[in-house]
């Protein structure tokens, strides 16, 4: 098959909730509305993730794997899938199914004007404390960045290959995807999406880690944005 979006599911000790992620792909990919594969970025799991990735991508076409030697965190397994990914459209999202495969079809109707879009969670289904922590991180972020987003973080994004593999990316810095692609000069779009609790596994960051971190982060945001460098090519010898 022909793949056009490759999606980015990094996994870190998920064993619950990966036959739910097999099970939803295998739904979507009958309703997708380009050809999609899932690249799974098992982000040194402790648990049988491992072996469970390794089986449901021997029991299908359309799942393939890559797995690190030890846990390097979010930023660098969605680094590694940007670095992995061949198709002209990449995909995230998080093995914890809070969001759905579904909805990528509702970003899928914006690729051809943006470079990123991006899910927006208006109806979170989370506890009260991760709700206001990630309202207050989002709150910052876009008082630096200038980005427009809402809800950065939403783990469920559409980006352009060709931008998604010039991202410079540092740990930190998948909270500031939709802002890197500004660097680019490209278009980014937020789009309402659903959203669930968490019915299985263990959130991997806390309410601490949601506010200082990205506040941190910020600041290294705004170096990257002041040394940027950008340009266009105007011809080539073999142009000619």
């Amino acid at each position: 098959m022909s793949y056009k979006l490759t999606v980015i599911v990094p996994v870190h000790n998920e064993e619950e909730n990966l036959p739910r992620v097999e099970a939803a792909f295998l739904d979507y990919f009958d309703k997708a509305l380009l050809p999609t594969k899932v690249l799974f970025v098992n982000d040194g799991s402790t648990d049988a993730s491992q072996k469970i990735i390794e089986k449901i991508c021997l029991r299908h076409t359309g799942f393939e794997y890559i797995s690190f030697l030890e846990n390097r965190g979010l930023s660098a397994a969605i680094k590694a899938g940007f670095d992995h990914v061949q198709t002209a459209y990449t995909g995230y999202i998080d093995s914890d199914l809070q969001t759905t495969p579904e909805d990528f079809n509702k970003l899928l109707q914006f690729v051809g004007e943006y470079d990123l879009v991006t899910g927006h969670r208006a109806d979170r289904k989370d506890k009260f404390v991760k709700n206001l922590s990630s309202r207050i991180a989002n709150g910052i972020r876009r008082a630096f960045t200038h980005d427009g987003m809402d809800d950065t973080g939403c783990p469920l994004k559409i980006i352009k290959t060709e931008y998604a593999k010039r991202i410079p990316m540092f740990k930190g810095l998948h909270r500031f995807l939709p802002a890197m692609i500004l660097l680019q000069e490209g278009k980014v779009l937020q789009v309402p999406i659903r959203h669930f609790p968490r019915i299985a596994g263990k959130a991997h960051f806390g309410v601490w880690n949601r506010l200082l971190g990205p506040l941190m982060d910020c600041f290294a945001y705004l170096w990257m944005k002041k040394k940027y460098i950008n340009y266009t090519v105007a011809k080539k010898s073999n142009d000619q």
